[in-house]
This record gives C-alpha cells, sequence and structure tokens, in this order.
C-alpha cells in the first residue's frame, strides 16, 4: 500500500484509501485467477529468481512454497532439461521435455518480458495431446496394416481379368485396377508416414548422389512418358549423410509431384547444387504454380491445392508429408517458392554436417 501524503485533507485521505483498497482488491483477485491456472506460471526478476509462481508450478516444475521464492530458477532445475534453456537464453520456446515436477508428463515452455526488466515463465501439460497423437498414429498404422491384404488381393483379380475377354466391361475394368492401384498407394504411404512419424534418429550411412540423381531421374522419365522435358543439373560434387531408402523416398516425391502437376509440355529441372551453408537438392517445373495462400500448408496429411487436379494427377496427398518428416530426420529444411501459372521450386536445404566429399572424406 502506498503511504498517505502528510498534507492530505480528510476527503483526500479517505479518496487515497478507497483507491488503494480498490488496486489492492484488484491484485488479490488477478494473483487467484493466475493460482488457478491449468498452466505454470512464473514471476521471475531480471536474474531469474523466482519471485512468485502459482499452484500449477508446483506440480509441474516441483517449485515449492516457500523454500523457493527467491531462488535462483536455473539452479532449482539444475538436473532438467529445462536448465541448459534458461542458461541460454530462453529466445526460443522449449517444446514436448519432461516435467520437473512430474516426469511422467510432458509440457512446452515459454518465456515472456512482464513489467520492468521482470520475466515470466509460462509452462504447460501436452500429455494428453501426446496421448491422442499417438492413439492416431496406432489407429493410422494398424487400419493400413489391415487394408493392405485384401486391396492386394482385389488388385490381384482385377488383374486376371482380361478386358478382351468382356469388352463391354474394358472401361470399368480400367477404372477399377487404376483405383485399386490408387488404394494401393495410400496405404503404403500411410505405412511410410507411420513409420517416419514413430522414427525419432536414422541410421547414418554414405548416400552416393550420382546414382541416387540417376535413378530419380529415370523415374520421372517413366511417369512422364515423354510428356515433359526432364533435365538434370548436378554440380555439387558431394554425397550425403543419411538413410538411403529414406532419401530416395523424400527427393524422388518431389519430382514425382512435380511431373503430375505440370501440363504436357512443361519442363522439369532437378538440381543437385552447393551453397555457402551446404548442398541443395531442388526440384523446378514450369506447372501449374501455386497460391501463397496454401503454401504453408502444404505438407500436412491429404492437403491438397485441387482435390480434382490432385484426384486425376494419381497423387494420394501425403506425398510431402513424408519428404518434410525425412528432412526432419536428417536435420534438413524444406522450402517453396512458387507462382501461380508459372511454377514452383521446391528446395531441400541440407546443412554442412551431412554433406559428404567422394572419396570417403565428409564436409568438415
Amino acid at each position: 500500500m502506498m503511504a498517505v501524503p502528510a498534507s492530505a485533507s480528510p476527503l483526500q485521505h479517505d479518496r487515497f484509501m478507497t483507491r488503494s483498497r480498490r488496486i489492492a482488491s484488484s491484485l488479490r483477485d488477478l494473483r487467484n485467477a493466475a493460482s488457478q491456472l491449468p498452466d505454470a506460471v512464473v514471476l521471475l526478476d531480471q536474474e531469474q529468481h523466482v519471485r512468485w509462481f502459482n499452484h500449477a508450478a508446483e506440480d509441474l516444475l516441483g517449485l515449492r512454497r516457500p523454500k523457493d521464492r527467491g531462488v535462483l530458477l536455473q539452479q532449482r532445475l539444475a538436473t532438467s532439461d529445462l536448465s541448459d534453456w534458461l542458461r541460454d537464453g530462453t529466445a526460443e520456446p522449449l517444446n514436448d521435455v519432461a516435467a520437473p515436477g512430474h516426469p511422467d508428463s510432458q509440457i512446452n515452455v515459454s518465456m515472456l518480458p512482464f513489467g520492468r526488466r521482470q520475466q515470466l515463465l509460462l509452462a504447460r501439460d501436452i500429455s494428453h495431446l501426446n496421448r491422442l497423437e499417438q492413439v492416431r498414429r496406432d489407429f493410422v498404422a494398424n487400419v493400413s496394416h489391415e487394408l493392405r491384404t485384401p486391396l492386394t488381393v482385389i488388385h490381384g483379380y482385377l488383374e486376371l481379368i482380361d478386358p478382351e475377354d468382356v469388352p463391354e466391361l474394358a472401361p470399368v475394368l480400367g477404372e477399377m485396377r487404376a483405383q485399386s492401384k490408387r488404394m494401393g498407394q495410400i496405404v503404403e504411404d500411410l505405412l511410410a508416414l507411420s513409420r517416419l512419424e514413430t522414427q525419432h534418429q536414422i541410421v547414418d550411412e554414405r548416400v552416393p548422389m550420382a546414382p541416387l540423381l540417376a535413378t530419380v531421374r529415370k523415374e520421372a522419365e517413366a511417369l512422364s512418358q515423354g510428356r515433359h522435358q526432364i533435365t538434370l543439373e548436378s554440380t555439387a560434387e558431394a554425397d550425403l549423410l543419411g538413410s538411403p531408402k529414406d532419401l530416395h523416398s523424400a527427393l524422388s516425391n518431389l519430382v514425382s509431384n512435380a511431373v503430375r502437376y505440370t501440363p504436357t509440355g512443361g519442363s522439369i529441372v532437378i538440381r543437385w547444387q552447393r551453397t555457402p551453408d551446404g548442398a541443395v537438392y531442388s526440384v523446378s517445373d514450369t506447372g501449374f504454380g501455386i497460391p501463397a495462400s496454401h503454401l504453408a500448408r502444404l505438407t500436412e496429411r491429404f492437403y491438397r491445392v485441387s482435390s480434382s487436379r490432385s484426384r486425376d494427377s494419381g497423387g494420394t496427398g501425403l506425398g510431402l508429408s513424408i519428404v518434410k518428416h525425412v528432412l526432419n530426420l536428417h536435420q534438413a529444411q524444406l522450402r517453396v517458392e512458387s507462382t501461380p501459372g508459372a511454377g514452383s521450386t521446391f528446395a531441400c536445404h541440407f546443412g554442412h554436417a551431412r554433406v559428404l566429399v567422394p572419396g570417403g572424406r565428409d564436409e568438415g
């Protein structure tokens, strides 16, 4: 409470006390509300000493009243993953880490500026979201696995039927074959995506890029069937460190997308180049292009800029999701540049740690 000026009149004194009581009541209401929040809230000074925390901070971060008031938070959480994050400056949020006060729970943590040279640490329990995500992954993987066998049987029987024996059903049989093949590809992509989502690391091998690029180009030419001009420009003279199978899947997906969404007569250029930061694999096309409003969502599962065009081209809507997960496992980034009506460029940026010089030596 603020002190009443000595020269204040009785009326001024009453007004001052009334205002002080209102401010104190508002502060109590604010503190009580913050105390009941489900997210952990910790108020810190500029040196990260604990000034105040709510009940959720006791449960998630393991803080205790009154002994932890005034302590340095980094020292108090020295045995947790939050210690390094606090020491390194907390510039970026910390995602999906074990809660210091509840090891079975996972939290997201962020730091916000507050007041005059103070900070506010926020921690949210995301354990239930992780459990829901795991249920979704298990469901997709199990359903995809169960669908694989019946689809294989159906497609096999369709292949046994010769359209020449039943010419009146030839168009129907052709459509049934195409759709069963597409369904089979969706199942295979779902299984691949489920595997990538649960995979946190890979077994690194040297991936020779020259034969891989040649294979990707041949696959593109087979899919194109002469409808496009496909060019390979490889100037990097470098290999990659990673998973051969996964990298082939990602690089091939980008080229097959370019073939599917580029009109007949268009051109596709596959490039493998060195950059100051490492190396870049890119695929440029002269296709339909993608509006800027769609770019941020391209790697979502089943997201399509044009549903009818994707179905007509035979796409599953999962290719770019697979690319994103493969690149994440290789600490690489996907960048997209596109102009509607002029084409697109999908570029995979690999850091120095993944670049190998032919001959058995790495970039370092």
